[in-house]
């Protein structure tokens, strides 16, 4: 998955500088690859952008201000919605990537039963116990695989001593 990255690299907005500086260096300080796509020099970029981010997510004047997030084709967010994530330990989630292993929003998501969707994240719906429920019902099922697994290795095994018997008996006579 390639997050895609929209800035503009002659704003004449220090805000926008600066939001933008934010999103880069902290994808790179977690190592997230990400494609930067300059929307101030490429007007296919500043186009597919524009077309791209969803109509309830535009500000009142229609035209979105970088920068702007995307996973793929998918939309994360912008500033805003990336700076929230950030606050709440959320980033891969929002950027529809999986928590890396130990980190905290690995920690988290498994805390709270988050998914990801690619989009956004979803809490799983139903309680604590519904989960707890489904999870228990999961590992007997495994259980009860693995059990008819080991029955049936062991026919083989019977099977296949029988055969031994059976070819060392004609052997001997």
């Amino acid at each position: 998955m390639v997050i895609k990255v929209f800035l503009a690299s002659s704003s004449g907005s220090t805000a926008i500088k600066k939001k933008q500086q934010d999103v880069v260096g902290f994808l790179e300080a977690l190592r997230v690859e990400y494609d930067p796509l300059d929307i101030a020099c490429n007007e296919e970029n500043r186009m597919w952008m524009r077309q791209n981010v969803p109509e309830e997510k535009k500000p009142a004047n229609g035209i979105p201000l970088p920068p702007q997030i995307f996973n793929e084709e998918s939309y994360c967010g912008d500033y805003d919605t990336f700076f929230d994530a950030k606050e709440d330990n959320s980033v891969f989630a929002f950027l529809g990537l999986p928590p890396p292993p130990g980190s905290k929003e690995a920690a988290q998501a498994d805390k709270a039963h988050i998914v990801t969707n690619g989009n956004h994240v979803e809490e799983m719906n139903g309680d604590l116990e519904d989960t707890i429920a489904h999870a228990e019902e999961e590992e007997q099922e495994e259980e009860e695989l693995r059990q008819l697994e080991e029955e049936e290795e062991a026919e083989v095994q019977e099977e296949e001593e029988g055969d031994l018997e059976e070819t060392q008996e004609e052997e001997a006579e």
